[in-house]
């Protein structure tokens, strides 16, 4: 991972540790055999930052083509952006095409990979929490912060995506009587809320903004004002934390292709990083190419958001989508493209496309500045107070439009501006919940395209491997 020092022989350790399980049964705790995680592992602080740079290999994900693998974070515009109006495969075939049909089964294995490979962070987390008396007083209160920020984003993303989840907050050991009821009774989203709340609060109080590819204070500020939102409630509470983001040093880049192609820029929040041609390299911009990588063209853009980029872009559009020279019917994503292009001046990021370089952006100030003013608009809808105006203003002007010339931002336009300027980036689908739009946005979309769409459809499908491994104990969601 870019721009973190690893201390590679004991983090290679570790390592080993914690993914004996993946490939196995179970997903939450290593096999019994294995004590390298425990305290003949843990002997100095040194260790825990090791164990800390691992939580974002998790994330990271492994550059793979092996359905064993954990890809986290590279398999995650399947279950996100392909099953919005965004994007969709480009030959709907095989198991991508559930995603773009609405006809996803609970066997489809990359719900399962996304699944296992975010409590596998979970799992990492919980270790580096179960080992704070190992920190020196000086350093455990960053540790901690850093450690609960990691466990409240996977959290974050797994309650958001399969509804009621199994909670784990500690190491579990198999050979623990209550291990199968710990790791497979499904918990109230309300319930796992509260830990991710908890945890960013402990985040906020422990951390600083030292970093982009780590915790920050910063990030853990945003992240928690994104959840607030996303449950409709304390928003004035999401604002003052929006605001506290926007008065740390962070600012738009002044041209919108930066924000990719300049790699943890001013706009960065927080980042997952990558590096080219390297154990460390990431496959899924690849993938979203023209018979490149694992799939032949998926995260192809569809003509409906092609219409809204091409409506309400302004300068982002160009980086946002282009015709497949190979293809002139179909549309490929421009953000995070792992191939030159002289015509928008985008550079080589990788001699081998499949071992891409690109950061992941997760947290960027844009991002922020609109969600300032959803918390403003406060579940209304519409706000004219002005500092929505003016953080709406901002990303406006940056695209190179004009700011609102009614003094008044509806709901559907500060939807439609997430969308344009957040295009291809995870958050349509998540927004479209969040705006309780969805349903009728997406049984519109469904119709035009021949889709499936149903209202259970916002949730995926509990994996079935999990079910099985369970012996009845997890439930599935319903409609699957």
């Amino acid at each position: 991972m870019k721009n973190i020092t690893k201390h590679i022989t004991k983090l290679n350790l570790i390592i080993v540790a914690l993914t004996l399980f993946s490939c196995g049964d179970d997903f939450l705790s290593p096999t019994p055999t294995s004590v390298l995680y425990n305290e003949t592992y843990f002997e100095s602080e040194a260790d825990l930052e090791s164990a800390l740079v691992n939580m974002y290999d998790g994330i990271q994900g492994v550059n793979s083509t092996s359905s064993n693998d954990n890809h986290a974070l590279q398999v995650e515009f399947y279950i996100t952006e392909m099953r919005s109006d965004n994007t969709r495969t480009k030959s709907s075939e095989g198991e991508a095409a559930q995603f773009e049909n609405f006809t996803i089964q609970a066997t489809n294995g990359i719900v399962d990979d996304y699944y296992r490979s975010y409590y596998n962070v979970i799992f990492r987390a919980n270790t580096v929490l179960a080992h704070l008396d190992i920190a020196t007083d000086a350093n455990r209160a960053k540790i901690e912060g850093e450690a609960k920020f990691v466990r409240a984003y996977a959290y974050f993303n797994l309650v958001r995506l399969y509804g009621d989840i199994p909670l784990i907050d500690k190491i579990i050991e198999i050979t623990d009587p209550d291990y199968k009821t710990l790791a497979f009774t499904r918990v109230a989203k309300a319930t796992v809320y509260e830990l991710i709340e908890s945890d960013l609060l402990a985040a906020i109080d422990g951390l600083d903004n030292a970093y982009k590819t780590r915790g920050s204070k910063a990030a853990a500020q945003a992240l928690l004002a994104k959840m607030y939102l996303t449950l409709n409630t304390n928003y004035l509470q999401a604002q003052l934390l929006c605001e506290a983001v926007m008065g740390s040093g962070f600012m738009l880049e002044p041209n919108f292709k930066d924000v990719f192609f300049s790699e943890l820029n001013n706009e960065i929040i927080f980042a997952i990083g990558y590096q080219s041609d390297g154990e460390d390299s990431q496959n899924f911009s690849a993938e979203w190419l023209n018979a490149v990588g694992r799939t032949s063209g998926v995260n192809y853009t569809t003509a409906d958001v092609r219409d809204a980029l091409d409506n309400l872009g302004g300068n982002r559009t160009p980086y946002s989508y282009r015709q497949d020279s190979e293809q002139p019917t179909q549309f490929q994503v421009v953000k995070y493209l792992p191939e030159e292009d002289t015509t928008l001046g985008i550079p080589e990021t990788a001699t081998d496309r499949t071992k891409a370089g690109n950061d992941w952006i997760i947290l960027r100030y844009a991002d922020v500045l609109l969600m300032h003013v959803e918390a403003i608009m406060a579940g209304n809808n519409s706000t004219s107070v002005q500092a929505a105006l003016d953080s709406f203003e901002l990303v406006r002007l940056r695209a190179g439009l004009l700011g609102d010339d009614d003094n008044d931002i509806t709901k559907q336009e500060l939807l439609d501006e997430r969308r344009v300027e957040l295009a291809f980036e995870n958050h349509r689908l998540f927004d479209l919940i969040r705006f309780n739009e969805a349903q009728t946005v997406l049984s519109a979309f469904s119709a035009v395209t021949a889709g499936s769409y149903s209202a259970s459809d916002l949730l995926l499908p509990i994996p079935q491997r999990e079910i099985n491994l369970s012996n009845g104990l997890l439930s599935q969601n319903p409609g699957y």
